[in-house]
């Protein structure tokens, strides 16, 4: 049975021309509440993990100095706590996904031109971190992976959804929406924070991270992620939080 879309996105620089984006699993902060990346302001400094070492651990297993930059894996963002919009709650966290049967979700509500074009690059079987956004202490939960790959968002049709949006026509829907299902949660949280302090050191010195879209585009709910910023993120769970 469909749950309240919980799926938020704003609307980004670069589609400053477009009508303004209606909300999905998590992009437009509610109002009230600052940008949630720009909420935690860790000092700049080495990594103490030390990219370094990650990358010469990977060459080592892999005989190559650095992994293609493509996008092939993906960030999702979705608000743990609970808000209204237009009346509807649009709480999703990872637990509510869990509890979904087949712990699969469709991931609906997505109002941006940029995250939907995301959303229509992903491809099945493709892997994602599951990111708790604006919300106390935002970070990264688990990973879900893609099962279906995009199709029109049925919300984006119904009077009564908080994403309805009146300018989609049926024959030539504006909007789009994956399935993802439910891989494992994180061996810990991994808190923006965290992730913020390795940013800012690889800016530095090169590191994995230096271009991670989570503080580039930051308002933007979908983000893809190349091989080694999704396995720099993936080798922070075995570490002992700083």
């Amino acid at each position: 049975m469909p749950w309240p879309s919980r799926k938020r996105d704003k609307g980004a620089v670069a589609d400053k021309k477009e009508p303004d984006a209606k909300m999905a699993k998590t992009e437009e902060e509610a109002p009230g509440k600052k940008e949630e990346e720009k909420s935690t302001k860790p000092p700049a400094g080495s990594s103490k993990s030390g990219w370094k070492n990650w990358k010469k651990t990977k060459e080592s297993d892999s005989g190559e100095e650095e992994s293609k930059i493509t996008y092939c894996h993906w960030l999702l963002k979705s608000e743990p706590e609970s808000r209204l919009e237009k009346g509807v709650d649009v709480k999703f966290s990872i637990d509510d996904l869990k509890a979904q049967p087949n712990q699969t979700t469709f991931w609906d509500g997505v109002r941006n031109y940029q995250a939907r074009n995301f959303l229509r690059a992903m491809k099945l079987g493709q892997q994602a971190f599951f990111y708790h956004s604006n919300c106390k202490e935002p970070g990264v939960v688990g990973i879900v992976k893609i099962v279906k790959e995009a199709y029109p968002d049925h919300t984006q049709f119904d009077q009564k959804d908080p994403h309805y949006d009146s300018s989609s026509r049926k024959e030539n829907p504006k909007w789009s929406m994956v399935d993802v299902q439910f891989v494992r949660m994180t061996k810990r949280f991994i808190p923006l924070s965290e992730i913020k302090t390795h940013h800012l050191a690889h800016k530095a010195d090169g590191g994995p991270l230096k271009n991670m879209m989570l503080f580039t585009r930051q308002r933007l709910s979908i983000q893809p992620l190349t091989q080694e910023e999704f396995e720099f993120i993936l080798s922070l769970e075995d570490e002992k939080p700083h």
